[in-house]
């Protein structure tokens, strides 16, 4: 059983951007948008892109692994949104077939264990945050 409600993994396979919040050395907030991919199998997200390791986001994550992750979107009469908090694992391998339309992506990418999930505007309309811790 996934810690993804249907409803989430629908969204988050249809959608192809989100932004990452990292944190800083200077513990300030760095937040930037990025391609992602939902890892099923493992439960996660995993997040890439071109020249990854050189970038402020994988320094971040070296130094401090708590992130957050936020897929959304907006549409007349509401929006839908699906934020993952958790914690990221840095990996040297397998980050070139996160998104296969850009062919320079890097093979080191960031997979995102969720700790806390919530999601809004994908089970009916309205604001109606759902909300739930799913790790340790």
């Amino acid at each position: 059983m996934s810690v993804f409600r249907n409803a989430e993994i629908a969204y988050l396979q249809a959608q192809t951007l989100g932004r990452l919040a990292t944190i800083g050395r200077d513990g300030r907030p760095h937040l930037v948008p990025l391609t992602y991919r939902l890892n099923v199998e493992e439960d996660a997200v995993d997040l890439g892109g071109i020249d990854f390791p050189n970038t402020k986001k994988w320094r971040d994550v070296q130094s401090d692994p708590k992130v957050a992750f936020l897929v959304d979107d907006a549409v007349p009469g509401g929006a839908h949104a699906v934020e993952i908090r958790g914690d990221a694992e840095l990996h040297e391998t397998g980050g070139e077939s996160i998104n296969p339309r850009f062919p320079n992506f890097q093979p080191q990418f960031i997979r995102l264990r969720p700790y806390r999930i919530v999601s809004w505007g994908l089970e009916g309309e309205g604001f109606s945050p759902q909300a739930r811790t799913v790790g340790r």
